[in-house]
Protein backbone atom coordinates (compact mmCIF):
# COMPACT_ATOMS: atom_id res chain seq x y z
CA UNK A 1 0.00 0.00 0.00
CA UNK A 2 1.35 3.67 -1.20
CA UNK A 3 1.01 6.23 1.37
CA UNK A 4 1.03 9.86 1.05
CA UNK A 5 0.14 13.29 2.42
CA UNK A 6 -2.98 15.31 1.95
CA UNK A 7 -1.61 18.52 1.17
CA UNK A 8 -3.49 21.18 3.99
CA UNK A 9 -4.91 23.49 1.30
CA UNK A 10 -6.69 25.56 3.76
CA UNK A 11 -4.14 25.95 6.27
CA UNK A 12 -0.95 26.32 4.38
CA UNK A 13 0.21 29.76 3.57
CA UNK A 14 -0.55 31.58 0.26
CA UNK A 15 2.98 31.92 -0.56
CA UNK A 16 4.95 30.00 -2.12
CA UNK A 17 8.14 29.49 0.45
CA UNK A 18 5.64 27.30 2.31
CA UNK A 19 4.34 25.42 -0.13
CA UNK A 20 7.35 24.39 -1.31
CA UNK A 21 8.73 23.50 2.16
CA UNK A 22 5.60 21.12 2.90
CA UNK A 23 6.17 19.31 -0.30
CA UNK A 24 9.52 19.24 0.18
CA UNK A 25 9.36 17.83 3.85
CA UNK A 26 6.63 14.94 2.98
CA UNK A 27 8.62 13.76 -0.16
CA UNK A 28 11.73 14.12 2.09
CA UNK A 29 10.25 12.29 4.84
CA UNK A 30 9.68 9.26 2.36
CA UNK A 31 5.78 9.95 1.71
CA UNK A 32 4.66 8.86 -1.65
CA UNK A 33 2.31 10.97 -2.77
CA UNK A 34 0.89 14.60 -2.21
CA UNK A 35 -2.91 15.13 -2.31
CA UNK A 36 -4.86 17.89 -3.09
CA UNK A 37 -8.45 19.28 -2.58
CA UNK A 38 -10.06 21.38 -5.27
CA UNK A 39 -12.19 24.13 -5.22
CA UNK A 40 -12.41 27.14 -7.26
CA UNK A 41 -15.10 29.58 -5.64
CA UNK A 42 -16.04 29.30 -2.06
CA UNK A 43 -19.75 31.01 -1.46
CA UNK A 44 -19.88 33.54 1.24
CA UNK A 45 -22.46 32.75 4.02
CA UNK A 46 -23.57 36.31 4.34
CA UNK A 47 -26.78 36.42 2.65
CA UNK A 48 -27.14 32.60 2.63
CA UNK A 49 -28.87 31.55 6.33
CA UNK A 50 -29.27 27.77 4.78
CA UNK A 51 -26.04 27.07 2.99
CA UNK A 52 -24.34 24.23 4.33
CA UNK A 53 -21.00 22.65 3.35
CA UNK A 54 -17.34 22.22 4.86
CA UNK A 55 -16.11 25.34 2.62
CA UNK A 56 -17.18 28.98 2.14
CA UNK A 57 -15.44 31.94 0.83
CA UNK A 58 -13.06 31.98 4.39
CA UNK A 59 -11.66 29.03 2.74
CA UNK A 60 -7.87 28.79 0.80
CA UNK A 61 -7.77 26.83 -1.68
CA UNK A 62 -4.38 26.83 -4.06
CA UNK A 63 -5.33 26.21 -7.69
CA UNK A 64 -4.54 22.24 -7.95
CA UNK A 65 -2.72 23.01 -11.32
CA UNK A 66 -0.92 25.64 -11.13
CA UNK A 67 0.01 24.23 -7.39
CA UNK A 68 1.46 20.81 -9.11
CA UNK A 69 3.27 22.66 -11.85
CA UNK A 70 5.14 24.88 -9.33
CA UNK A 71 5.75 21.75 -7.00
CA UNK A 72 6.76 20.27 -10.03
CA UNK A 73 9.96 22.22 -10.38
CA UNK A 74 11.18 22.08 -6.79
CA UNK A 75 10.71 17.74 -6.15
CA UNK A 76 11.63 14.77 -7.37
CA UNK A 77 10.03 11.53 -7.46
CA UNK A 78 6.14 12.08 -5.37
CA UNK A 79 3.14 11.93 -7.54
CA UNK A 80 0.47 14.37 -7.17
CA UNK A 81 -2.93 13.91 -6.95
CA UNK A 82 -5.94 15.52 -7.41
CA UNK A 83 -8.64 13.87 -5.05
CA UNK A 84 -10.50 15.43 -6.02
CA UNK A 85 -10.90 17.98 -9.16
CA UNK A 86 -14.46 19.00 -9.52
CA UNK A 87 -14.21 17.72 -13.49
CA UNK A 88 -17.77 18.61 -15.00
CA UNK A 89 -17.37 22.23 -13.65
CA UNK A 90 -14.37 23.05 -15.72
CA UNK A 91 -13.80 22.73 -19.72
CA UNK A 92 -13.14 19.44 -20.51
CA UNK A 93 -10.39 20.37 -22.98
CA UNK A 94 -8.86 23.00 -21.05
CA UNK A 95 -8.67 20.24 -18.44
CA UNK A 96 -6.98 17.96 -20.43
CA UNK A 97 -4.47 20.27 -21.80
CA UNK A 98 -3.55 21.41 -18.33
CA UNK A 99 -3.06 17.98 -16.55
CA UNK A 100 -1.02 16.92 -19.95
CA UNK A 101 1.53 19.99 -18.76
CA UNK A 102 1.37 19.11 -15.34
CA UNK A 103 2.55 15.53 -16.23
CA UNK A 104 4.93 16.52 -18.66
CA UNK A 105 6.81 18.76 -16.22
CA UNK A 106 6.68 16.67 -13.39
CA UNK A 107 7.92 13.68 -15.09
CA UNK A 108 5.03 11.55 -15.51
CA UNK A 109 3.47 12.40 -11.68
CA UNK A 110 0.29 12.91 -11.97
CA UNK A 111 -2.57 10.84 -10.89
CA UNK A 112 -6.01 12.98 -11.73
CA UNK A 113 -9.14 12.09 -9.41
CA UNK A 114 -11.93 13.95 -10.47
CA UNK A 115 -15.44 14.24 -8.71
CA UNK A 116 -19.01 15.56 -9.07
CA UNK A 117 -18.86 17.86 -6.46
CA UNK A 118 -21.50 19.49 -4.17
CA UNK A 119 -21.22 23.03 -4.66
CA UNK A 120 -23.78 24.57 -6.77
CA UNK A 121 -22.54 28.42 -6.30
CA UNK A 122 -19.51 27.18 -8.17
CA UNK A 123 -20.87 25.62 -11.16
CA UNK A 124 -22.78 29.20 -11.63
CA UNK A 125 -19.93 31.37 -11.17
CA UNK A 126 -18.06 28.72 -14.08
CA UNK A 127 -20.75 28.71 -16.36
CA UNK A 128 -21.62 24.96 -15.76
CA UNK A 129 -24.60 22.56 -15.95
CA UNK A 130 -25.42 21.22 -12.09
CA UNK A 131 -28.30 18.70 -13.15
CA UNK A 132 -26.21 16.69 -15.44
CA UNK A 133 -22.49 16.97 -13.98
CA UNK A 134 -22.55 12.92 -13.62
CA UNK A 135 -23.34 11.47 -17.05
CA UNK A 136 -21.20 14.56 -18.69
CA UNK A 137 -18.87 13.67 -16.53
CA UNK A 138 -18.28 10.08 -18.74
CA UNK A 139 -17.55 11.61 -21.84
CA UNK A 140 -15.18 14.52 -20.28
CA UNK A 141 -13.42 11.61 -19.40
CA UNK A 142 -13.84 9.88 -22.85
CA UNK A 143 -12.58 13.63 -24.35
CA UNK A 144 -9.59 13.57 -22.20
CA UNK A 145 -8.37 10.11 -22.74
CA UNK A 146 -8.45 10.49 -26.33
CA UNK A 147 -6.55 13.80 -26.51
CA UNK A 148 -3.55 12.14 -24.22
CA UNK A 149 -3.52 9.23 -26.10
CA UNK A 150 -3.88 10.32 -30.06
CA UNK A 151 -2.02 13.28 -31.81
CA UNK A 152 -5.52 14.51 -33.67
CA UNK A 153 -8.53 13.20 -32.44
CA UNK A 154 -12.31 13.72 -34.16
CA UNK A 155 -14.74 13.40 -31.29
CA UNK A 156 -18.56 13.56 -31.77
CA UNK A 157 -20.12 13.19 -28.22
CA UNK A 158 -23.61 14.55 -26.75
CA UNK A 159 -21.51 17.57 -24.96
CA UNK A 160 -18.22 18.24 -27.04
CA UNK A 161 -17.23 18.02 -30.48
CA UNK A 162 -13.43 18.15 -31.09
CA UNK A 163 -12.77 18.25 -34.91
CA UNK A 164 -8.96 17.44 -36.77
CA UNK A 165 -7.81 19.05 -33.36
CA UNK A 166 -5.03 17.68 -30.71
CA UNK A 167 -2.65 18.94 -27.89
CA UNK A 168 1.12 19.59 -27.67
CA UNK A 169 2.65 18.64 -25.20
CA UNK A 170 1.45 15.19 -25.19
CA UNK A 171 1.46 14.06 -21.56
CA UNK A 172 4.25 11.34 -20.21
CA UNK A 173 1.26 8.91 -19.38
CA UNK A 174 -0.36 8.25 -22.27
CA UNK A 175 -3.07 7.86 -20.51
CA UNK A 176 -3.12 9.59 -17.72
CA UNK A 177 -4.97 7.22 -14.58
CA UNK A 178 -8.18 8.77 -13.89
CA UNK A 179 -9.01 8.50 -10.90
CA UNK A 180 -13.02 8.46 -9.40
CA UNK A 181 -14.26 9.60 -6.03
CA UNK A 182 -18.24 9.43 -4.72
CA UNK A 183 -20.20 6.41 -3.04
CA UNK A 184 -23.64 6.47 -4.83
CA UNK A 185 -24.40 3.06 -6.68
CA UNK A 186 -24.17 5.28 -9.88
CA UNK A 187 -20.54 6.25 -9.26
CA UNK A 188 -19.83 3.10 -8.13
CA UNK A 189 -20.53 1.26 -11.46
CA UNK A 190 -18.69 4.22 -13.59
CA UNK A 191 -15.49 3.44 -11.62
CA UNK A 192 -16.26 -0.23 -12.63
CA UNK A 193 -16.66 0.60 -16.02
CA UNK A 194 -13.80 3.10 -16.56
CA UNK A 195 -12.12 4.44 -13.67
CA UNK A 196 -8.80 3.70 -12.66
CA UNK A 197 -9.65 3.61 -9.03
CA UNK A 198 -11.62 5.00 -6.09
CA UNK A 199 -11.60 7.45 -3.62
CA UNK A 200 -14.43 6.45 -0.71
CA UNK A 201 -16.03 9.00 1.18
CA UNK A 202 -15.77 7.77 4.15
CA UNK A 203 -14.98 10.00 7.09
CA UNK A 204 -11.24 11.00 7.66
CA UNK A 205 -11.18 8.94 10.81
CA UNK A 206 -12.95 5.98 9.75
CA UNK A 207 -11.68 2.56 9.29
CA UNK A 208 -13.64 0.65 6.65
CA UNK A 209 -17.15 -0.11 7.60
CA UNK A 210 -19.54 -2.51 5.75
CA UNK A 211 -20.68 0.32 3.38
CA UNK A 212 -17.23 0.67 1.66
CA UNK A 213 -16.78 -3.16 1.44
CA UNK A 214 -20.57 -3.41 -0.37
CA UNK A 215 -18.83 -0.16 -2.12
CA UNK A 216 -16.03 -2.15 -3.51
CA UNK A 217 -18.05 -5.37 -3.98
CA UNK A 218 -20.37 -3.50 -6.59
CA UNK A 219 -16.67 -1.69 -8.71
CA UNK A 220 -16.03 -5.14 -8.77
CA UNK A 221 -18.79 -6.29 -10.45
CA UNK A 222 -19.46 -3.42 -12.98
CA UNK A 223 -15.70 -3.90 -13.66
CA UNK A 224 -16.38 -7.39 -14.26
CA UNK A 225 -19.68 -6.82 -16.21
CA UNK A 226 -17.34 -4.44 -18.82
CA UNK A 227 -14.88 -7.42 -19.40
CA UNK A 228 -12.09 -5.20 -17.13
CA UNK A 229 -10.16 -7.42 -14.20
CA UNK A 230 -10.84 -5.90 -10.60
CA UNK A 231 -7.71 -6.06 -9.81
CA UNK A 232 -6.64 -3.01 -11.49
CA UNK A 233 -9.09 -0.70 -10.23
CA UNK A 234 -6.85 1.40 -7.32
CA UNK A 235 -8.30 2.15 -3.73
CA UNK A 236 -7.20 5.52 -2.07
CA UNK A 237 -8.35 5.89 1.74
CA UNK A 238 -7.75 8.60 3.93
CA UNK A 239 -7.14 9.04 7.89
CA UNK A 240 -6.65 11.82 9.91
CA UNK A 241 -4.05 11.34 12.04
CA UNK A 242 -5.82 14.21 14.86
CA UNK A 243 -8.88 12.22 14.71
CA UNK A 244 -7.70 8.99 16.14
CA UNK A 245 -5.35 8.03 19.06
CA UNK A 246 -1.80 7.72 17.80
CA UNK A 247 -1.45 3.96 18.99
CA UNK A 248 -4.55 3.52 16.83
CA UNK A 249 -2.48 4.93 13.59
CA UNK A 250 -0.97 1.28 12.89
CA UNK A 251 -4.41 -0.60 13.46
CA UNK A 252 -6.26 1.86 11.11
CA UNK A 253 -3.75 1.48 8.20
CA UNK A 254 -4.14 -2.48 8.46
CA UNK A 255 -7.68 -2.62 8.62
CA UNK A 256 -7.63 -0.45 5.22
CA UNK A 257 -4.75 -2.61 3.97
CA UNK A 258 -7.41 -5.10 4.72
CA UNK A 259 -10.07 -3.81 3.14
CA UNK A 260 -7.91 -3.85 -0.04
CA UNK A 261 -6.60 -0.31 0.04
CA UNK A 262 -3.96 0.25 -2.52
CA UNK A 263 -3.07 3.68 -1.52
CA UNK A 264 -3.26 5.38 1.85
CA UNK A 265 -3.65 9.49 2.28
CA UNK A 266 -2.99 11.08 6.00
CA UNK A 267 -4.86 14.06 6.82
CA UNK A 268 -2.68 16.55 9.12
CA UNK A 269 -5.36 19.47 8.37
CA UNK A 270 -8.33 20.53 11.89
CA UNK A 271 -5.75 19.53 14.30
CA UNK A 272 -5.25 23.20 15.83
CA UNK A 273 -1.55 21.93 15.01
CA UNK A 274 1.02 24.91 13.20
CA UNK A 275 2.51 23.53 9.38
CA UNK A 276 5.83 22.47 11.39
CA UNK A 277 3.75 20.25 14.35
CA UNK A 278 1.98 19.00 11.19
CA UNK A 279 5.30 18.21 9.66
CA UNK A 280 6.34 16.94 12.98
CA UNK A 281 3.24 14.57 13.15
CA UNK A 282 4.35 13.31 9.75
CA UNK A 283 7.73 12.54 10.86
CA UNK A 284 5.74 10.39 14.40
CA UNK A 285 3.58 8.40 11.37
CA UNK A 286 6.60 7.70 9.64
CA UNK A 287 8.62 6.26 12.96
CA UNK A 288 5.85 4.88 15.02
CA UNK A 289 3.99 3.24 12.09
CA UNK A 290 6.02 2.78 8.32
CA UNK A 291 6.07 3.56 5.43
CA UNK A 292 5.93 0.17 3.87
Amino acid sequence: MKIGVVFPQTEISAEAAGVKAFAQAAEDLGYQHLLAYDHVLGASTRNRPDFSGPYTSESMFHEVFVLFGYLAGVTEHIEFVTGVLILPQRQTVLVAKQAAEVDRLSNGRLRLGIGVGWNQVEYEGLNENFHNRGKRSEEQIALMRALWTQDVIDFDGRWHQVREAGINPSPVQRPIPVWIGGYVPATMERIGRMGDGWFPSSQPGETPTDRVNSDIALIHDAAHAAGRNPKDIGVEARISLSKIPQDQWAPATEAWRGAGATHLSLITMDSGLDIDAQIDQLRDYRETVGLD
